[in-house]
């Protein structure tokens, strides 16, 4: 098993990350690898990072210690960035931008992977900036976005591109049949319903909750009758989403909390010492916006699961041929295309990318998802 394994259904990406880390000696010093959510962006940078590390020929074997510490995270020559809130500072970025000038302690490179590089303020992207024009010689950037166009162009321009395709259904689906033991019908209607997306496919095949969840948003549209149920509707999506936030955060806070308390110099009694409580209240702010990005990102994952429902619905009312996302609703996707209207179809999709909008614009997510299933009442 090769470092390259989980790259699914990204044959080219592997040829040129594979070539370029063999021929190491002319290896451009920064790479920005881009596509889709769920494409394999950070998969990709990462087992790039690990044949860079390789002590083994082809480079990315994934046998060697290297390779493994890499894949695990914990190769002390690999810095993974991963911006928890719903931005990433010049103060951060400044840090970083020293710690990656350093020399390789044991490995070849000083390799710095930058997951959501969009997130970076304008300022920090500017203090990026001057490290990726002129980096150190055995210091590797890799940045990761959905787009070129997320970062300033300045950086995109002295960045080797990397674009990741979304992964065909099939692939997805042999990868969850495969190797996840999933059962292949379960494994095809996931594959389907993520969208390409391998994570969130895996999740759907393995974690009932996770399907629990899911048939509780497609249950959305045939819900919305009136306005009050339309109303009910946004209330339950933005709860559930503040209930995923919390849940994925409470554990990591309260150790987080207890570990920077402690670092402080915290008294048997739990009392601090003075002048802690600024570092204290900075921590806090981290936490929050980390739960109010996990929050969005759980509505965003909401919002595109009804984009494919409506999605499905044109497809049957403009007679595509396509096939279908959700296939498991195909009764019910059939019937709504007989009642409906191509016309009126369009504006409900048009209205779900203009929420999606409101919320990256960080307006109050109930009332833009309450707009929504009101638009979505009336067409």
């Amino acid at each position: 098993m090769s470092v390259w394994d989980d790259l699914v259904g990204q044959e080219p990406v592997v040829a040129q990350l594979s070539s370029a880390a063999e021929g190491a000696d002319g290896l451009a010093h920064a790479w920005l690898f881009t596509g889709p959510p769920g494409a394999g962006r950070v998969t990709a940078a990462r087992a790039f990072a690990a044949a860079l590390q390789c002590e083994d020929a082809p480079r990315g074997c994934g046998h060697c210690a290297s390779c493994h510490q890499v894949l695990q995270g914990t190769h002390a020559d690999v810095e993974v960035v991963r911006p928890e809130g719903l931005s990433y500072s010049v103060k951060e970025a400044r840090a970083l931008v020293l710690r990656a000038s350093s020399s390789p302690t044991g490995g070849r490179w000083q390799i710095v992977l930058f997951e959501d590089a969009d997130r970076a303020t304008e300022a920090a992207a500017n203090a990026l900036l001057k490290a990726i024009e002129e980096p150190p010689a055995r210091t590797v950037w890799l940045l990761c976005t959905p787009s070129p166009d997320d970062l300033l162009v300045t950086i995109r321009s002295r960045c080797r591109l990397v674009t990741l395709r979304t992964p065909p259904i099939g692939a997805v689906a042999d990868v969850l049949a495969l190797r996840d033991g999933v059962d292949r019908e379960t494994a095809d209607v996931a594959a389907r319903a993520a969208q390409g997306h391998i994570g969130r496919a895996r999740r759907l095949a393995t974690d009932p909750e996770a399907r629990r969840r899911r048939a509780e948003v497609m249950s959305v549209p045939r819900r919305l009758t009136s306005v009050s149920p339309a109303v009910a509707a946004a209330e339950s999506l933005v709860a559930a989403a503040k209930a995923e936030a919390r849940t994925r955060t409470e554990e990591l806070n309260e150790a987080e909390t207890a570990a920077l308390r402690q670092a402080l110099g915290e008294s048997a009694k739990g009392r601090m010492p003075r002048g802690t409580a600024g570092a204290l209240k900075e921590l806090e702010a981290r936490q929050k916006s980390r739960a109010t990005r996990i929050e969005r990102d759980s509505l965003d994952r909401t919002l595109l699961d009804l984009a494919s429902y409506y999605r499905d619905v044109l497809t049957l009312q403009l007679g595509a041929g396509s096939d279908l996302v959700n296939t498991d609703l195909a009764p019910e996707l059939r019937t709504a295309a007989r009642h409906g209207r191509p016309e009126d179809t369009l504006k409900r999709l048009d209205a779900i990318m203009a929420c999606r909008e409101r919320l990256d614009a960080n307006v109050n997510p109930l009332l833009a998802v309450e707009a929504l299933t009101l638009a979505l009442r009336t067409g």
